[in-house]
């Protein structure tokens, strides 16, 4: 605050918008600038630490004589005008004339507003002229020009109390909104973390007092009251600790705090004796052992994670069997099984997978007979369509995949309108298409993949906006970023896919900085770290495809020594050793290239084995197979190699339109001086627009023509300038 100014700022409001006021007044003098910040030095002057004093003339002027001179004296010593804007205020006079004169002393750039209530700029709209909540002197200059004023806005679907409170702070102090958010959001997570502690504390101080009530429950009649008293406090201990703080720890992704908490949680269930437990206290346990489960789930601890869920399972179907017209029981053990298939289906166990999947389906149609219009019963339903898709992929059977798929697609849409700003209802719907753009990509149709798939990141773009802080928004939508981005590869747009890959590497690096505890968020920075090196190598920037496979390689290392039953992990780290063997290959170190695609190999076949269908795996092994032939020295060898890359091709139950898997093709039968059987190969992938820098670079080795497909690139064009694209029959 510069020297001539007595008041960081003047709040300006009506009389009815006293709370408003009131709030707005304690929240800025309470506001903590964080410590990063004090000090620096911006076009508002130095940074204090506090926001303080600030004016407001209800308290301030309780005892002054002259209201207007005193108001006048108050806003020339004010930095910062801040107006409470809504349709009371619109309609006073005197914010009106506090507006006017604030401006007077010409510092309209200073005015900041807080939208309260109504619409800006009603009074321009015939019929909603009482909406207004502009005051005339906000939205014109003192020379009758029109303006925009510079507002935040509490309103409902809005920016909300924290993110309007950042804005006004940022604009007083002339920061960036986005840096003194970042730095709001680091302080939250450590407040959390804090509660967190203290929640373990108090949970164990009381899990004592629980044990100490069931003994005094037994050992006298007298203490009975208080025995119980004391089991109900700890119970509703663990209410919040499984409810609100897990969904606050939830939010800023620290599962290793929530598998703390859950876990002192089950400590409690523990001490209590079986004959004394309670139909909530059961619901308590299996909602504690679901929980304990996913965060192990989300650390890639799947052994533990099926131990958490199966005895969460027994206790769901305790209570299932106990009242089965309660619906919401019922949807609660069809949750247990659901995520005991999501567990079996990671494990590489599909047809442990697809049982559990059906014992859900059961469970559901079960509960449909009591609640049939129930809205969450039909977003179960469609998560499940979800799974037994990705089951049925895992199989090579895309036509029933696709029919799950389509399934969910339809269910998703319906919720959606029913109730368009449902995030998770969103959320889903963004995957619903996601899958159609998979399907979509095996059966050959690029500009229907990067069309669906481009459906699926618009929505995830708009849930991590509207949810910031929402870790797991920003893992799905850094997801979506890489497949669009890997898919446009594909096309032969190799610069727009590098640039999503990067996105998505960069943003997941930072969440697993924020929670090293989080598996995916690493197998997520690994995994595409290894696509868009191959794109780097590709493109000619083999220092920089180094770097990131190295990256890749040591996250693999450590995940696949955590748990070396996670099959995706496996293969990852195989396609990694690959994609290293690929970069050592280019650099003329052939034996070095030997070793890693030989090392490669080796992890892949029993992978394939147990997953001969999976399409990822298949073509991870055929890849490995091109790839160590290629830098072998025994010519029989290699010749055995690629002899069973084409053989693997041709055996894929479904998904022959594949062009990853003809581009594969193409390249063994080159290899294997089968030109003449190559080249209706290369034609259909002409034809369906692929031009992965891969192949190109196996066709200009070959000295094959392969010019753009005009056709197709207007078809993409065509395909992706609408909105959600509908998927063709």
């Amino acid at each position: 605050m510069g020297p001539d100014y007595r008041y960081r700022a003047f709040i300006s409001y009506s009389h009815q918008d006293t709370p408003w006021a009131a709030w707005l007044h304690r929240a800025l003098e309470t506001y903590a600038i964080p410590d990063h910040l004090v000090g620096q030095l911006t076009a508002a002057g130095v940074i204090p630490r506090r926001l303080t004093p600030v004016f407001r003339d209800r308290d301030e002027l309780a005892s002054a004589g002259d209201l207007g001179r005193t108001v006048n004296a108050a806003l020339a010593q004010s930095e910062c005008l801040l107006v409470i804007c809504s349709p009371h205020a619109a309609s006073s006079r005197w914010v009106n004339e506090e507006v006017l004169s604030f401006k007077r002393l010409g510092r309209d750039e200073r005015i900041f507003c807080l939208i309260v209530a109504g619409e800006p700029n009603a009074s321009d709209l015939p019929g909603r002229e009482a909406e207004e909540c502009l005051v005339p002197a906000l939205r014109h200059r003192l020379d009758g020009a029109p303006i925009e004023p510079i507002a935040a806005d509490v309103r409902q679907g809005s920016d909300g109390k924290l993110n309007a409170l950042i804005k006004l702070v940022a604009g007083m102090l002339c920061l960036g909104f986005d840096d003194l958010k970042q730095r709001e959001m680091h302080r939250r997570m450590r407040r959390v973390t804090i509660l967190a502690a203290v929640a373990l504390v108090v949970m164990a101080v009381t899990t004592g007092l629980a044990i100490s009530a069931f003994i005094s429950r037994h050992a006298a009649v007298v203490a009975s009251h208080v025995a119980e008293r004391r089991q109900k406090e700890a119970e509703d201990l663990v209410s919040f600790m499984l409810g609100d703080l897990n969904d606050k720890l939830a939010q800023v992704s620290r599962l290793d705090i929530m598998e703390a908490v859950d876990n002192q949680a089950m400590k409690y269930f523990q001490a209590q004796p079986l004959d004394e437990v309670t139909e909530r206290a059961l619901e308590q346990r299996a909602s504690a052992l679901e929980k304990i489960g996913s965060v192990r789930l989300d650390q890639g601890q799947l052994a533990a994670a099926m131990t958490s869920y199966r005895a969460a399972l027994a206790v769901a179907t305790r209570l299932g069997d106990a009242a089965p017209t309660n619906v919401d029981r019922q949807l609660a053990l069809a949750d247990v099984w659901a995520y005991i298939g999501m567990t079996q289906w990671r494990q590489g166990k599909l047809d442990d997978a697809q049982r559990s999947f059906a014992s859900a389906q059961a469970t559901l149609q079960r509960a449909a007979v009591h609640a049939p219009g129930k809205t969450q019963l039909a977003f179960q339903r469609a998560t499940l369509d979800n799974n037994i898709g990705h089951v049925m992929e895992a199989r090579g059977e895309l036509d029933q995949a696709a029919t799950q798929y389509r399934h969910m697609l339809a269910q998703m849409q319906d919720l959606v309108t029913g109730q368009p700003h449902n995030p998770d209802w969103l959320e889903y719907l963004g995957s619903a298409y996601n899958n159609l753009g998979k399907l979509a990509l095996m059966r050959g149709d690029l500009a229907e993949a990067v069309a669906q798939y481009g459906a699926d990141e618009r929505i995830q773009s708009g849930l991590s906006a509207s949810d910031p802080k929402n870790m797991s928004r920003r893992d799905n939508l850094l997801t979506v970023h890489a497949i669009l981005g890997r898919t446009q590869a594909l096309t032969g747009d190799v610069a727009a896919g590098m640039v999503r890959l990067q996105q998505a590497v960069d943003m997941a690096t930072q969440l697993g900085a924020l929670d090293p505890s989080n598996t995916d968020f690493q197998d997520h920075a690994a995994l595409y770290a290894t696509q868009l090196a191959r794109l780097r190598r590709l493109t000619g920037d083999l220092p920089a495809a180094n770097a990131l496979t190295s990256k890749a390689l040591s996250i693999y290392a450590e995940l696949t020594r955590r748990d070396p039953d996670n099959a995706a992990w496996q293969r990852e780290y195989a396609e990694a050793q690959l994609e290293h063997a690929a970069q050592l290959g280019d650099a003329g170190q052939q034996d070095d290239a030997r070793d890693h695609a030989a090392m490669a190999l080796r992890a892949l076949d029993p992978l394939m084995a147990k997953l001969p269908d999976d399409r990822s795996t298949l073509l991870a092994g055929v890849a490995a197979r091109l790839s160590l032939a290629a830098v072998t020295t025994d010519t029989l060898a290699a010749r055995q190699l690629r002899t069973e890359a084409l053989d693997r091709v041709q055996a894929a139950k479904s998904g022959q339109g594949d062009p990853r898997l003809q581009a594969l093709r193409a390249e063994t039968l080159l290899a294997l001086t089968r030109r003449p059987d190559a080249t209706p190969v290369i034609q259909r992938l002409w034809a369906s627009g692929y031009r992965d820098a891969g192949l190109l670079r196996v066709l200009r080795r070959e000295h094959i023509d392969y010019p753009v497909n005009q056709a197709f690139q207007h078809e993409l064009l065509v395909a992706t300038g609408g909105g959600p694209p509908q998927e063709k029959e």
